[in-house]
């Protein structure tokens, strides 16, 4: 790993540790290693530290130090510090301090990170309450972070997690997707104005954030698409926006040309016209639309159709199952969905780039054919 790597120099070794800081170490004239005391905010700093020591040996004034008290830094500090270097989207970090200042900290936060021991863990982790274990995952998986950085920045020798399966969520509830004519009953009992929001989280499968900070240029009815760049978050009440979840969350979705008249007749309606105006905003204002306030009408049109289970999200997994019966292999669901992992991400280099398209007119063959039944 990049972070454990040593560059071999004329005389010691430096050392960048995960945590951005750098070790610098050398072979001792009593032929054992010596490490500094302390790690360094930069390369130069330890060069700095190396080219002192050899001057000693140089002048025959060294002598081994006496070994440096054992770091006493506490859980608490440590962690924090740890979540705060991070490159955390806001609702990421958000939850990350939640689980720390609600699970980690009122049990762990006093005791330095080298005292805390496998029997330690293992005591916190019977205390956690079993009736949240999806809660319970996280906050071990958060722990054994922590402390795998300890690891790698020489303040323990072991990681103290060990307990197998910690971080195993459990399996959340079955998502059972949402039918055509259900998806209809819905959409027939919404607000004028939220329509099209739902359609495109249902036949283009998008992300409920990503469908909140869409604009108007992101929107081409010419060719058909849609195009990802943006996400919303909510985080203390305040709208922020960022990258989509993923690098793979980047991506041009094509519209299923059955719904293009409501997205074209809601950019008419209620979209203004500059390119940067939200596609989806406030009713009252051009602020970004508040959850709460979609929610309300959300619950009563489920409620409608019959489905007071269908959570808002679980459109997206409406979008990837019709899209499947349309045809797509799981390459071209992982595209068009902006999935990312190893495995897909190897598996798009086989995605057909028209295939996109394809799959956006069979979803709307299969609406149309859904409607002539019922005729």
């Amino acid at each position: 790993m990049s972070g454990q790597r040593r560059a071999r120099r004329g005389f010691g070794y430096i050392r960048k540790l995960p945590s951005g800081r750098y070790q610098a170490s050398y072979m001792a004239p009593d032929f054992r290693r010596l490490k500094a005391p302390d790690t360094f905010a930069s390369k130069a700093d330890a060069e700095g530290w190396l080219g002192t020591e050899r001057y000693k040996i140089m002048l025959g004034d060294w002598e081994r130090p006496e070994p440096p008290p054992r770091r006493t830094e506490a859980f608490a500090e440590f962690a924090k510090s740890w979540v705060a270097t991070r490159d955390l989207k806001p609702r990421t970090r958000e939850g990350y301090l939640h689980l720390l200042e609600t699970y980690l900290l009122p049990r762990l936060g006093r005791e330095p990170v080298a005292d805390i021991t496998p029997a330690m863990v293992r005591t916190w982790w019977i205390s956690m309450p079993v009736e949240r274990p999806t809660s319970r995952a996280r906050a071990y998986s958060l722990l054994k972070a922590i402390m795998n950085t300890a690891v790698s920045d020489d303040l323990i020798a072991a990681n103290p997690c060990r307990i197998r399966g910690g971080s195993s969520t459990p399996r959340e509830r079955e998502i059972r997707p949402a039918s055509i004519d259900e998806l209809q009953v819905i959409v027939e009992h919404l607000p004028e104005r939220y329509r099209a929001l739902v359609l495109i989280c249902a036949w283009c499968a998008l992300r409920q954030g990503e469908v909140l900070e869409l604009r108007r240029s992101d929107v081409d009815l010419v060719r058909g698409t849609i195009r990802v760049e943006r996400a919303l978050t909510w985080v203390h009440g305040k709208a922020i926006v960022g990258t989509p979840k993923s690098a793979a969350g980047t991506r041009t979705v094509a519209v299923p040309p059955h719904i293009e008249p409501a997205i074209k007749h809601h950019l008419w309606e209620f979209t203004a016209s500059s390119p940067k105006a939200l596609l989806f905003p406030s009713a009252d204002s051009e602020a970004h639309l508040q959850p709460s306030t979609l929610y309300k009408s959300w619950r009563a049109a489920r409620e409608a159709a019959g489905r007071p289970d269908l959570r808002l999200h679980d459109l997206r997994h409406t979008g990837a199952t019709m899209a499947a019966m349309a045809g797509a292999t799981l390459a071209e669901l992982q595209q068009r969905l902006g999935h990312s992992s190893v495995n897909a991400a190897l598996r798009y280099q086989h995605a057909a780039a028209g295939r996109d398209r394809q799959i956006a007119d069979a979803l709307s063959a299969l609406a149309r054919a859904a409607e002539s039944s019922t005729a």
